[in-house]
């Protein structure tokens, strides 16, 4: 009895100490966002007493009795001065949930709830849900779009890997009590869909992802719009693409929204991801571009390439060689929180300001399309760094 005791005292002190670690920014960097050196939540910070069972009786080996796999894709948002991620997890089941945790800084100490979300099922229970974009939205709700996930009734009997997806939907006032709403109709399958905060034309506007298949984007253009009626009987009737995919980018394959875009002076800005094929598998990158104040649907700017990429131990994990994010924040200062997740596996926080992020999007040159495009942009980079440096210019 006293070796289980001290056991779980010291399994106790271990996880404290490593809820308490202090994140640091890492060294280096390219002036656009700051990482920082230690992932922000694991499967190391689920509970203990999600875990683990402390009865010396009926777990005398104190063993773990439910394991957790991953945290991941987590919603973001600031509420009574706490940084909230509802994060993904994911047991070794296979199953997700979603959980809330929270810190006072929004870069370490993160710490989960009591219990996870209790998300209320629809009449044709889904098998599991994960990805929540949150939107605190005009109307005076919290909103939680995320990807409900069920077997494909045409499937044949044998193939148990065949899925479809939905946009599920629910709201709240406190992130605990939540109202599930029916999931968004449409013609397509859809696991990317964010709620814009603010009404358009007097109507609910969301950002989409139509795809012929659970996988396979098929004929799906890239990042939809849609208007809404009613949200809570949401059906998209009319959807047009207003960010595309493009051959021989970082998002030829697929794109998608990651949270509901930011409101500043010059635009509605956006934070996405891309994917493209490549011998490894399957690469998500992180992409920026802006819309229109006015008319958020309409594109103003986004830069070439990725805004961030998975590097160093964010590139292995159970879906190796992934950044994806659905979650940032921006405080009242400036300064812009991004919740990203590496490789399916854990999450981290990369810091930036407005200032910075828009300076990037308006400022970085856009995608040519072509090599020789790309080549043009370089040496105009150098023309202008020679003539302002003139005769002391030196490229060697």
């Amino acid at each position: 009895m006293n070796e289980f005791y001290t056991a779980l005292q010291e399994l106790k002190a271990a996880h404290e100490a490593l809820l308490s670690k202090k994140n640091a920014k890492q060294e280096g960097g390219n002036g656009i966002y700051d990482r920082y050196v230690n992932p922000i939540l694991t499967s190391a910070h689920a509970p203990l007493h999600w875990r683990y069972d402390f009865n010396p009786e009926s777990n005398p080996y104190l063993m773990e009795r439910i394991g957790i796999n991953a945290t991941l894709n987590s919603g973001a948002i600031k509420w009574n001065g706490k940084y909230l991620l509802v994060v993904r997890v994911e047991g070794n089941d296979r199953k997700s949930f979603f959980a809330v945790a929270e810190s006072d800084n929004g870069i370490d100490n993160f710490r989960f709830w009591d219990e996870p979300v209790t998300m209320p099922e629809t009449d044709d229970p889904e098998t599991n849900v994960y990805d929540m974009r949150l939107t605190a939205h005009e109307d005076g709700w919290i909103y939680g779009i995320f990807c409900s996930e069920r077997r494909d009734p045409k499937a044949p009997a044998g193939d148990l890997s065949s899925a479809v997806a939905a946009a599920g939907i629910a709201r709240t006032t406190d992130l605990v009590h939540w109202e599930r709403l029916p999931d968004l109709k449409t013609r397509s399958q859809q696991r990317n869909v964010v709620l814009h905060p603010e009404f358009v034309e007097g109507k609910y506007a969301l950002y989409t992802r139509p795809q012929d298949g659970f996988i396979d984007t098929g004929s799906g253009g890239g990042i939809g719009w849609a208007l809404i009626d009613d949200i809570t009987k949401a059906e998209v009737t009319d959807e047009k693409i207003i960010n595309h995919r493009y051959y021989h980018t970082i998002k030829e394959m697929k794109n998608g929204e990651g949270p509901h875009p930011i409101k500043t002076e010059k635009g509605w800005l956006h934070l996405a991801h891309g994917v493209r094929g490549c011998a490894a598998g399957l690469r998500y990158v992180l992409y920026l571009y802006l819309t229109d104040l006015d008319d958020p649907s309409k594109l103003i700017a986004e830069p070439a390439g990725h805004f961030m990429a998975p590097e160093g131990d964010e590139r292995t994990g159970d879906v190796s060689n992934v950044l994806f994010t659905n979650g940032w924040i921006a405080d009242e200062d400036g300064t812009v929180y991004i919740y990203y997740a590496s490789s399916d596996t854990r999450m981290h926080v990369a810091t930036s300001t407005i200032g910075k992020l828009l300076d990037y999007v308006l400022n970085t040159p856009a995608d040519g399309y072509r090599s020789a495009m790309s080549v043009e942009n370089i040496k105009k980079m150098v023309e202008k760094n020679r003539s302002e440096r003139g005769n002391n210019f030196n490229p060697f």
